[in-house]
C-alpha cells in the first residue's frame, strides 16, 4: 500500500465495512410488505418537521425520509407518516442498533435541555454573513463554469476552494469552546465523533443539525450534482456533522480510511497550527479498498483556515501528524439512500473506482492484444 498505514480503517461507529454497517435513513429505500418507498425522492414536496415528537429515531431521519413516501401518504396526517416511517426503520434495524438509537436520543435530550447556546447566530443558516461572496455568486449561478470559477481540482476528484466567511469560523470556535467547557463543568460524558478520533464534537448533537442540514440540501449537493453524479451527488439526503481538533493534548493524526459518506465536505476553522497535512491515494469501492495506490492517485494536501476540501467519501484520505499549536476542522459526511440501495446491485464501480477501472483497461488490453494476435494467425496461415 502506497502511503501511511497498513490498510484503510472502517471500524468504529462511525467508519463501517459494508457488513457491519448500522442502518440509519441513508441506508434505507426499500419498504414494508405492503408498500414500497419510492426510488427517487419526490423534489417538490416540503418534508414536515419532526423536532417537537418523541421518537426513538432523529426527527431529521423522518424529515429525510418523507421526500420518498408513496404519493398516497404524502398528504396523510403526520402521525400516520410517522407510523409508516418507523415501521419500515424498526424492520431493517437489530434490536441493539434501536437500543443504542434510543440510547443516542435520550442523550440529545439531555444536552439540549442543559445547554444554553452562546451564539445563536448561527443555528440557522444565514447565507450573506456565513459564506464569501464568490462562493454565493457560483451557488446562484449553479453551473460548471461558475463552480470552477472558485475552484481548484489539483488531484482528480479533489476539490478545493473558499467557502466560509473569518466571523463565522470565529462564532463557531467559539461556540464549540462553549460547548466543550459545559461538558467538563457539567461532568458530561460526550460521545465522540468516531472511535477514530478521541477530541471533537457531533455538531448535530448540540443544536446544529438543522443549519448542517440546510448546508447540505442548498450548498454542497448542488456542487455534488455537478462533480459526483456517479456516487449519488445529486441525491444526497443525511449527513453527519462534526468538528475535529489536532495539536497539544489533542488528536496528532488520523489513520488512513475512508469516510462513511459519499460525498465528503472538509473545512479547516483554524487556528495557529503546521502540520496536519491530508494525504489521499486514491478512490475504492469496497471490494477494493486495501488494494495498493497508483502513482497519479498519491496527493497531498495543506490545510488553510476557512478553506474547503471537497472529495467523494470513499477517497481514501489521513492525516499526518499537527506538529504545533491547534487545528479545528469540520466535517459534514453527505450521504444518499438511493445510491446505498442502488450500489447493492451492481458489481462494476469502473465510473469511479480507480481499481476497477484500472481492472478494466487491463482486459480491455488482454482482448485487444488477442484479438490482434489471432488475426495474425490467421494471416500466417
Amino acid at each position: 500500500m502506497s502511503g501511511e498505514g497498513n490498510g484503510v480503517v472502517t471500524g468504529g461507529d462511525r467508519r463501517h465495512s459494508p457488513e457491519t454497517r448500522p442502518m440509519t435513513s441513508s441506508t434505507v429505500t426499500v419498504a414494508t410488505s405492503q408498500q414500497r418507498l419510492r426510488l427517487n425522492p419526490n423534489k417538490d414536496h416540503k418534508p414536515e418537521s419532526y423536532e417537537d415528537l418523541e421518537l426513538e429515531f432523529s426527527p431529521a431521519i423522518f424529515s429525510s425520509l418523507e421526500r420518498y413516501l408513496p404519493p398516497n401518504m404524502l398528504g396523510v396526517g403526520r402521525n400516520e407518516k410517522v407510523n409508516f416511517m418507523r415501521e419500515i426503520l424498526v424492520k431493517y434495524l437489530p434490536l441493539g442498533e434501536r437500543n443504542r438509537a434510543q440510547r443516542h436520543r435520550e442523550y440529545r435530550q439531555k444536552i439540549m435541555s442543559n445547554y444554553q447556546p452562546l451564539h445563536r447566530e448561527i443555528y440557522i443558516i444565514h447565507p450573506l454573513t456565513f459564506f464569501t461572496p464568490a462562493f454565493l455568486k457560483a451557488i446562484g449561478d449553479n453551473s460548471e463554469e461558475g463552480y470552477r470559477s472558485i475552484m481548484s481540482e489539483p488531484s482528480p476528484g479533489i476539490f478545493t476552494f473558499e467557502i466560509f466567511q473569518p466571523r463565522f469560523c470565529e462564532l463557531l470556535l467559539s461556540e464549540v469552546e462553549n460547548f466543550e467547557k459545559w461538558v467538563t463543568e457539567a461532568k458530561f460524558r460526550i460521545m465522540r465523533p468516531n472511535t477514530m478520533n478521541k477530541f471533537g464534537a457531533v455538531l448535530d448533537d448540540f443544536g446544529l443539525e438543522t443549519m448542517l442540514e440546510k448546508l447540505m440540501e442548498n450548498f454542497v449537493r448542488p456542487i455534488s450534482k455537478v462533480f459526483f453524479p456517479e456516487v449519488g451527488g445529486s441525491t444526497l439526503d443525511s449527513h453527519h456533522g462534526f468538528v475535529v481538533e489536532y495539536g497539544k493534548d489533542r488528536d496528532v493524526d488520523l489513520a488512513f480510511h475512508v469516510d462513511d459518506s459519499e460525498v465528503t465536505l472538509n473545512v479547516c476553522l483554524g487556528k495557529q497550527f503546521s502540520g496536519g497535512e491530508l494525504f489521499f491515494r486514491g478512490v475504492r469501492c469496497d471490494k477494493h479498498v486495501n488494494t495498493g495506490s497508483h502513482p497519479e492517485e498519491i496527493f497531498d494536501y495543506c490545510h488553510e483556515p476557512g478553506r474547503a476540501v471537497l472529495h467523494r467519501g470513499r477517497h481514501r484520505h489521513g492525516a499526518r501528524a499537527t506538529t504545533s499549536g491547534h487545528r479545528i476542522n469540520l466535517l459534514l459526511w453527505c450521504r444518499s439512500s438511493v445510491f446505498r440501495e442502488m450500489k447493492k446491485y451492481q458489481k462494476d464501480f469502473s465510473n469511479w473506482c480507480g481499481e476497477c477501472l484500472h481492472n478494466k483497461k487491463e482486459r480491455q488490453q488482454q482482448s485487444i492484444a488477442s484479438t490482434k494476435s489471432e488475426l495474425l494467425r490467421k494471416e500466417g496461415e
